[in-house]
């Protein structure tokens, strides 16, 4: 405990009597022309528009002077609904420069959660993309929006103003604005909201997590440490998830801004694994679904290969990669003897590999968001890859553990970051205390008190385990626990990681809760499917036929087998069903990071679970 306030003190005192403006200040000065953020909006053939860091923050005065033009107070909301953009880190900067609070919005929401969150926050100024997103607050109609800003000039409606027409309006005015944004910026205290976050929850409203500047500038400060990187180090990635999630802000938006880095922003996460090859990021972070699809990549490679010398020698290569993963985890050693393995296989065989995804050049590759496959985590240290699961919520301003380069154990999510403490409490229930914890739920007193208790933990929601190192193991969420008819308690996200396991498997939902026997709910991988079907000589690769092909069902059947090898009888699956659908953050199943939405599965297919007991 001691440690834990010596660390927290010392970070505390690094960015005391600042906040993420006075960050990005410096940043600007330190990194001038250098280029900041990169986008593909608008660009014909291959090239990328890029502002250097000097351009960045010039833009985003003059949304500011727009911006207080308009209307706009100190601690007032403006809200965001765009992809992963300039234009979208403009209006957030903007905003933070004219004393206000940037929320970005999910892109997914529908016009009546809209609604619900704009009557809640009650933002001052909307800023949207496109024409859908303007249909998506087709609902809207609180009397705080002083002006709605769309970037796209097609599809502003009546009322509304262009970006472009923002922008130069604030151009026209900084001069005479520019005190006014000195001072707003220099006048933002630590524990003003430097974003509200609602979160994209699976039942009821969505609550506004109120994120600090002292929360963000703590977790960039304490994840700096535990990431260990070198102030030499060139920083180059690729942002892709939404800006409402909090990994991604904090990845995406803040930490570019205190530390320094070139961010190549994708708007759409379907050219994400083209995007790597032409960045060639030097950090990646993926949630576990990302990560999934890009192993079932490399496998559907692999199995293409007809050399069997070659794929041998491949086998070979990731096995001396995973030996040599596993020797750096907390307490091994990796011997002289197999560094010369390892350096001589990854020079020859592992780094072609990588090269081929544009991962050649990732020196930390982080994961988050939901509990990772060890059997993937384990899949990409074959390719010489240590991937740092991190744990946190919307709650905890992102990562409260983690692994890092000096401290890691594969199948867990790390031990807690400097400054930060976790326990679990009598039930298992992990809680987290700490200068990261949220300031509360925006107009939500009640959402608060059960948040947090009376000695700041912040209880989680989700059972976990510790073990003797200090190294934090997710087992599931709290309320997500199966509880069978015969009384046993069971964590359906470890069969679900199972069952995925298959390349053919997209998504999986374990069930069980009162019941005698677990059964699952299964959907294909539409990339991997069809592939498959054209291997087997089948002509129809329709999701909906391969749902009901029989030698498609043999695999799946084969897959459900492998998984039920693995686990105890109580978890084994003994029915499964194959949907002929898909399930996208669209479709409601998953969340914009493509998380599963149990309750939502539950209640869609309540009839074919019930099916799968009566049959």
């Amino acid at each position: 405990m001691t440690d834990v306030l010596a660390e927290r003190t010392e970070i505390d005192a690094q960015i005391a009597g600042r906040n993420i403006a006075y960050a990005f200040a410096d940043t600007v000065a330190r990194l001038g022309d250098a280029p900041a953020y990169s986008d593909k909006v608008g660009i014909e053939g291959a090239g990328w528009r890029t502002l250097s860091w000097n351009q960045l923050r010039d833009q985003a005065l003059d949304v500011s002077a727009a911006l207080i033009e308009l209307g706009v107070e100190p601690g007032d909301r403006i809200a965001i609904m765009a992809t992963n953009r300039i234009e979208h880190i403009l209006a957030d900067i903007g905003a933070m420069h004219a004393g206000a609070t940037g929320m970005s919005i999910y892109n997914t929401l529908s016009p009546s959660q809209v609604a619900y969150v704009a009557e809640h926050s009650t933002p001052a100024v909307v800023i949207l993309e496109n024409a859908d997103h303007v249909a998506r607050w087709s609902e809207v109609a609180p009397s705080s929006v002083k002006k709605l800003v769309v970037i796209d000039p097609t599809a502003a409606p009546p009322g509304a103003i262009t970006w472009d027409d923002l922008v130069k309006l604030g151009a026209s005015v900084r001069a005479e604005r520019q005190a006014e944004i000195d001072r707003r910026w220099q006048g933002i205290s630590l524990d003003d909201p430097a974003t509200i976050l609602y979160t994209s929850g699976t039942t009821g409203n969505p609550k506004g997590v109120v994120i600090t500047h002292h929360n963000v500038m703590f977790e960039v400060a304490s994840t700096d440490i535990t990431v260990g990187a070198s102030k030499d180090e060139e920083l180059v990635t690729v942002s892709y998830l939404p800006y409402a999630h909090i990994a991604e802000r904090v990845l995406g938006i803040y930490l570019p801004q205190m530390m320094g880095a070139h961010l190549h922003l994708i708007a759409d996460p379907a050219q994400l694994v083209g995007a790597l090859g032409e960045v060639k990021p030097t950090r990646f972070f993926g949630v576990p679904r990302v990560w999934e699809k890009i192993q079932t990549g490399i496998n559907g490679l692999l199995a293409m290969e007809t050399d069997e010398a070659k794929k041998e020698a491949i086998a070979g290569a990731m096995a001396v990669g995973l030996e040599y993963v596993t020797s750096l985890e907390y307490g091994n050693t990796t011997s002289p003897e197999l560094q010369a393995r390892f350096d001589a296989v990854n020079a020859a065989v592992l780094t072609p590999m990588k090269s081929m995804l544009g991962l050649e050049r990732v020196g930390w590759a982080g994961s988050a968001s939901a509990p990772m496959p060890l059997e993937t985590t384990r899949f990409f240290a074959g390719l010489g890859f240590s991937i740092y699961d991190i744990y946190g919520m919307t709650e905890t301003c992102g990562a409260v553990t983690a692994c890092g380069p000096g401290a890691f154990r594969m199948g867990t999510v790390g031990r807690a970051q400097p400054g930060l403490e976790v326990t679990l409490a009598p039930d298992g229930e992990i809680l987290a205390r700490g200068p990261v914890t949220t300031s509360g739920y925006h107009q939500n007193p009640e959402a608060t008190a059960a948040l947090i208790d009376a000695d700041g933990w912040v209880h989680t929601g989700d059972i976990g385990e510790i073990d003797e190192d200090g190294f934090v193991k997710v087992v599931d969420r709290k309320k997500e626990l199966i509880i069978t008819s015969a009384g046993k308690n069971i964590a359906p996200s470890n069969i679900e990681n199972m069952l995925k396991e298959s390349p053919l498997v997209g998504h999986a939902l374990a069930y069980g809760e009162g019941k005698p026997y677990v059964v699952a709910i299964l959907t294909l991988d539409p990339d991997i499917a069809p592939v498959i079907a054209g291997k087997l000589g089948l002509e129809d690769t329709a999701l909906a036929s391969l749902a009901e092909n029989p030698a498609i069902l043999g695999i799946v059947g084969q897959a459900v087998e492998k998984a039920n090898d693995r686990l105890s009888r109580p978890e084994q699956v003994k029915k499964w069903k194959l949907l002929p659908v898909e399930w996208t953050a669209e479709s409601a199943e998953l969340t914009p990071t493509l998380k599963l939405k149990r309750r939502v599965v539950h209640t869609n297919y309540a009839d074919e679970i019930e099916r799968l007991y009566n049959d």
